[in-house]
C-alpha cells in the first residue's frame, strides 16, 4: 500500500484545508477501484489509503457513490482544462489549428501519463449505463468533447479543413483515439516514450484530418 500523501501545513485556511483533503481522497479512490473495482472498495480502505479517519470522507462526500461521481467530474473537468490550455498556447505563437489539434494530443497524453487510474476508470464507464452518474458522466465527456470540438469547427470556418468534416464525430474519434492508445502504451507498450507515442498519432491527425483540408485546397 502506498502511502498517503501529507497533509496539508498548519495555517491554511479551512477551503484551502478542504481542497487538499478532497484531492487525497480522489487520489485514494481512483487508486483503489482501479486495483480492485467499485463494488470491492469499501469507504473504510478509502479512508485508511487517504489518511483520514472514515467520518472525513462523509463529511465531504453523502456516499461512496457521490464520492466517485465527483471523481469521474473533476478529473475529466482537468483534462479538458489541459486540452484548452494547449491549443490557446498553440494559439498565442500563431500555430495553426491542425498545429493545435496535434498540441491538444501530447496535452492528452501527458495528463493519461500522470493519471493512468482515472482514465482507465473513465473508459470503462463509459460502456456502463446503469450506473447513477451516468448522467454526469455525459456532462463532463460533453465538455472534454467541445474543446476539440471548437477548434474543428474553426479550422473548418478558415478554410484549414475541408467543410465536409463531420465536427462531433471527428472530434469524439480524436479524443477516443487519445484516450485508449494513451492507456495501450501504458498497460503494453510502457517502454516507449511520449514522445514517440504523440509522433505516431501526430502522423494519423496529419494523414486522415488534415490531408482532407490539404487537398480541398489543392483541388
Amino acid at each position: 500500500m502506498s502511502a498517503p500523501p501529507p497533509p496539508p501545513p498548519p495555517g491554511v485556511s479551512p477551503v484551502t484545508r478542504r481542497t487538499s483533503t478532497r484531492r487525497r481522497l480522489f487520489d485514494a479512490a481512483v487508486t483503489l477501484i482501479a486495483e480492485q473495482g467499485f463494488s470491492a472498495t469499501t469507504v473504510d480502505e478509502i479512508a485508511d489509503r487517504a489518511g483520514v479517519a472514515k467520518g472525513t470522507v462523509y463529511y465531504n462526500f453523502a456516499s461512496k457513490n457521490v464520492l466517485y461521481e465527483e471523481l469521474l467530474r473533476d478529473g475529466i473537468d482537468l483534462l479538458a482544462d489541459s486540452l484548452r490550455r494547449a491549443a490557446d498556447a498553440t494559439a498565442a505563437r500563431g500555430g495553426t489549428r491542425v498545429d493545435a489539434l496535434d498540441a491538444m494530443m501530447r496535452a492528452g497524453l501527458d495528463f493519461i501519463a500522470c493519471s493512468p487510474a482515472l482514465i482507465q476508470l473513465y473508459v470503462a464507464e463509459l460502456w456502463r449505463t446503469n450506473r447513477t452518474w451516468r448522467a454526469t458522466l455525459t456532462s463532463v465527456r460533453g465538455r472534454a468533447q467541445s474543446v476539440v470540438e471548437s477548434v474543428l469547427r474553426d479550422a473548418v470556418d478558415t478554410g484549414e479543413l475541408s467543410d465536409e468534416l463531420d465536427i462531433p464525430l471527428t472530434a469524439s474519434a480524436l479524443l477516443g483515439m487519445v484516450l485508449v492508445a494513451a492507456l495501450d502504451w501504458q498497460s503494453f507498450q510502457p517502454d516507449r516514450s511520449v514522445e514517440d507515442v504523440h509522433a505516431a498519432l501526430s502522423r494519423l491527425l496529419q494523414g486522415r484530418v488534415a490531408g482532407g483540408g490539404q487537398a480541398r485546397s489543392g483541388a
